[in-house]
């Protein structure tokens, strides 16, 4: 179960991708490991295939241990993992078809969809041309580290990549659970309100990037964009905030000169 609210207990999920052929031998990815550390790839591609497996959700604590299990998948492969987090209708899977088209040429990117039900994001991602995989949470509000295990798996991200990971819409849960990711971007929409980081102070606090969406709008809302940038810093003045329009593309530069910018941390990890 959730150790937050319980939403889990019981619950199980289920991870939808396409299974991937041909055979390598790598070091670091997934595989047989043996003691030395070696990891043997075995990969088998016979077109696309539904691949749904069972996992028993994980408390907070457990979860906290799990993504050490991830985080073997991409040393050496300068794959850079990220885990997108905000409300339901923020505009995540519309930031990433958009990212995908302008910027998937220079840097393939490829995506987890996390959603209670449905595969829509998942389509909608592989509709632009980029390697997706569902995971459906079923009565589970967010995505928990043994969920993204069972996804790296079937979605197998080249090197030199991006692996963005579209977490539950919540804005409460996903602000505890590490999956791994070298950093949480969370997306908030002015259509939102101006007030909720200071409402749902973790999740602004676990973010080292938020960007303030639909700002196009904000001409038809009373809403105060200053305000909102305000109580961001507020809660948390680490954070980099970025103002934009996912439909004009007003300020998705800076968003595309981050993501460049992140390459260069230390080596990310899972």
């Amino acid at each position: 179960m959730c150790a937050t609210c319980g939403c889990s207990e019981g619950a199980k999920a289920t991870v939808e991708g396409q299974h991937q052929h041909g055979h390598s031998h790598e070091h670091g990815t997934d595989g047989h490991v043996h003691g030395d550390g070696h990891v043997h790839d075995h990969v088998h591609e016979h077109g696309p295939r539904t691949e749904t497996v069972s996992l028993e959700a994980a408390v907070l604590q457990k979860n906290d241990v799990l993504p050490e299990r991830n985080r073997p998948w991409l040393p050496g492969r300068n794959v850079l993992p990220l885990n997108l987090v905000s409300s339901p209708g923020s505009g995540k899977t519309a930031l990433l078809e958009r990212t995908i088209r302008e910027k998937g040429g220079g840097r393939s990117i490829s995506v987890i969809e996390g959603d209670q039900r449905t595969s829509l994001d998942a389509e909608r991602i592989r509709a632009t041309g980029a390697r997706s995989v569902q995971v459906n949470t079923g009565t589970g509000c967010h995505l928990e580290a043994d969920m993204v295990w069972d996804a790296l798996r079937a979605l197998r991200p080249p090197a030199d990549s991006v692996v963005m990971i579209e977490n539950v819409g919540n804005l409460v849960c996903p602000a505890l659970f590490d999956l791994g990711e070298a950093a949480k971007v969370a997306i908030l929409s002015v259509t939102e309100g101006e007030d909720k980081p200071l409402k749902y102070p973790h999740m602004f606090q676990a973010a080292r990037l938020v960007l303030v969406n639909k700002i196009d709008l904000l001409p038809h809302l009373d809403v105060s964009l200053e305000r909102c940038l305000g109580y961001a810093r507020e809660v948390n003045p680490e954070a980099e905030l970025l103002p934009v329009s996912v439909k004009t593309g007003e300020g998705l530069d800076r968003w595309y000169t981050w993501l460049e910018r992140a390459f260069s941390w230390q080596v990310p990890r899972f």
